[in-house]
């Protein structure tokens, strides 16, 4: 445990807060007409009850900087620099919360759905990911090739 640096504790904490996020309230109705996740009227959504698939695939995400801390506690060789997978999985999370909250908003009609607390959280949940393995990616020295070797 001594290996982790506040590189990697930054990462985690960010995997926490995404995960801990999906299941916050994300979305707000606003309106009585409006429908979202299959209910019409006035209510909270969380990122949970909003995504059916999307729900999977950022907590799958949430577990990579966990994975990240276990190969660097215990010392692992990889072909890559350590901290890149988990930069790039944090990096389509971003895509990802920021086009189902400012872009393509769920329900119907998507003007009266605003964004809730358990949204920004999720959105700061990968930006720690990703400053984190970021930043344990340029601490990773990389081997040089000579010219016209794969």
């Amino acid at each position: 445990m001594r290996r982790l640096t506040i590189n990697e504790l930054t990462a985690m904490l960010g995997g926490l807060l995404l995960g801990a996020g999906v299941f916050a309230h994300w979305y707000e109705v606003v309106s009585p007409l409006a429908v979202l996740a299959g209910h019409r009227g006035l209510g909270v959504y969380s990122g949970w009850e909003a995504h059916s698939i999307l729900r999977w695939v950022l907590l799958v995400v949430a577990v990579a900087p966990f994975v990240l801390g276990y190969i660097i506690a215990r010392d692992h060789e990889l072909t890559w620099a350590r901290g890149e997978l988990t930069a790039v999985l944090a990096i389509a999370v971003l895509g990802l919360v920021l086009y189902v909250g400012v872009i393509d908003r769920p329900g119907e009609p998507s003007g009266q759905i605003e964004l809730a607390w358990g949204w920004y959280v999720a959105l700061a949940g990968g930006v720690l990911m990703l400053a984190g393995a970021a930043l344990r990616t340029g601490e990773t020295e990389r081997r040089r090739k000579p010219p016209g070797t794969l």
